[in-house]
Formats: C-alpha cells, sequence, structure tokens
C-alpha cells in the first residue's frame, strides 16, 4: 500500500511549504531604458559595416510600430482618450485618432 506522499507527483507543491512573495514589479521606465539601449547598440553594429542586418533593423521598426498600436487601443479599451494619448505623445488628438484610430 501507498501513502499519500509516495502517489504525489513530482511537480506538486505543498502548499503550507510555498511562500506567498509578492511578485517583483519592474517599472515601465526600466524596460524602456532596456530597449534603447539595446536599439542603440543594434544600429551601431549595422553603422559599423552589418549591411546584411540593416533589413533585420528595418523589421524591429515595424515591430515598434505593432507595438505602439497595441499600446494605444488598449489605452483606449481602458478609457483614454484620444486627446490624453496624442498630449503623452507631443501630437494633436487628430493625429494619434488618424495614425492609429483604425487599429
Amino acid at each position: 500500500m501507498t501513502s499519500r506522499d509516495e502517489r504525489r507527483r513530482p511537480d506538486d507543491v505543498k502548499a503550507g511549504l510555498t511562500p506567498k512573495r509578492p511578485r517583483r514589479l519592474v517599472e515601465n521606465d526600466e524596460y524602456a531604458a532596456f530597449v534603447r539601449r539595446v536599439l542603440r547598440a543594434y544600429s551601431r553594429r549595422v553603422g559599423d559595416g552589418d549591411v546584411e542586418a540593416l533589413g533585420l533593423l528595418v523589421g524591429l521598426a515595424e515591430e515598434i510600430d505593432a507595438a505602439m498600436a497595441e499600446a494605444v487601443k488598449g489605452l483606449r479599451a481602458h478609457g483614454y482618450s484620444w486627446a490624453e494619448i496624442g498630449a503623452r505623445l507631443g501630437i494633436s488628438r487628430q493625429a494619434a485618432q488618424q495614425r492609429w484610430g483604425a487599429s
């Protein structure tokens, strides 16, 4: 006869032994600074003669544009106005709506 502990799968976790740790929040500023450093380093690599990577750099720009569209879509879903979004980007509400309104 097997005991309950012997039947326990290896990936089971005893709730009493698992501490309730708060998740570490990484601020958006830290992410933005990291991405900025990576992009600058990549552009220096291309500028130092890696012409083959130029196409990949353009692909990254397209990814950033897609990420911006997704972010604006999320902000709109959370009730932010075009005026609020435009103000954060230094553009008019009309410009923001023209650029991301269809996404």
